[in-house]
């Protein structure tokens, strides 16, 4: 019988360590593997606002654990059969948006594990599963591995952050700086007071919590800024802007 995978990242987090990863949108898994030969600790499968697919992110999970970086799925909505397909074609664990509330949360949680911590449903013929090759014995090692990462991205989620705070079982809340200047009533506006003022509020509620603090970053300045505040999980860039970047850079130092 083979034991399923470790979860690297949820190890990495449990010791302390800072991790980054960028967002992926491209279905190609070039870039991703890339991103795991570059030092990346994850990346994070975006299916909320990209076009992917599911077999397109069970590839794309494949691509990154053959790099060493371990693939974390952004579901599209708080909704148990996408927690339940993120999980079930082998990633790392799952990014769920627009968390408001703490029912919101234990939802999601009820979603993501096998009883008795939830109601995840049973089928060891899938990639986490490793098509049964790991027996029917490992819903306990799977609840364990598992990372469950709520994101709290709006006025509501704020005002609600310490009962949110308080569901067992999550392991990062993330604060999404886009969507809550949106709801500040400044939208892409996230290096406005009001919006850092509110996360760093959120930052020290969750830490006291015992709970680690994750957000987005679009560049390496502001994500030193937010690892110092003590934010552990860094989103950095999204795979599409990054090579954007790059491309032009390069065509400004050849033309200028």
């Amino acid at each position: 019988m083979i034991n399923p995978r470790k979860n690297q990242l949820k190890q990495k987090l449990q010791r302390g360590e800072v991790v980054i990863g960028p967002f992926i949108n491209c279905s190609d898994p070039t870039f991703i593997e890339i991103c795991g030969y570059a030092g990346f600790d994850f990346a994070v499968i975006d299916m909320e606002h990209s076009p992917l697919h599911t077999l397109a992110a069970e590839n794309l999970c494949r691509a990154a654990e053959c790099a060493g970086i371990s693939p974390v799925i952004r579901v599209r909505k708080n909704d148990a059969p996408q927690i339940q397909r993120a999980l079930d074609i082998g990633s790392a664990g799952v990014q769920v948006p627009q968390i408001e509330t703490q029912q919101d949360a234990s939802a999601c949680v009820k979603a993501a594990k096998y009883s008795p911590l939830g109601t995840r449903g049973l089928s060891f013929g899938t990639r986490a599963g490793m098509y049964t090759a790991a027996g029917t014995l490992i819903t306990d090692q799977l609840n364990q591995e598992s990372l469950v990462v709520v994101h709290v991205e709006g006025k509501r989620g704020v005002e609600n952050i310490t009962e949110i705070v308080s569901v067992p079982h999550i392991d990062v809340i993330f604060l999404g700086p886009y969507d809550l200047s949106q709801s500040l009533g400044i939208p892409g506006q996230v290096g406005d007071q009001r919006v850092i003022n509110l996360m760093q509020q959120c930052i020290t509620t969750i830490r006291n919590a015992g709970k680690v603090v994750g957000t987005f970053a679009d560049n390496p300045e502001v994500a030193k800024r937010w690892i110092d505040a003590g934010i552990q999980y860094i989103g950095l860039g999204v795979d599409v802007s990054i090579f954007l970047r790059a491309c032009q850079t390069l065509v400004k130092a050849v033309k200028d």
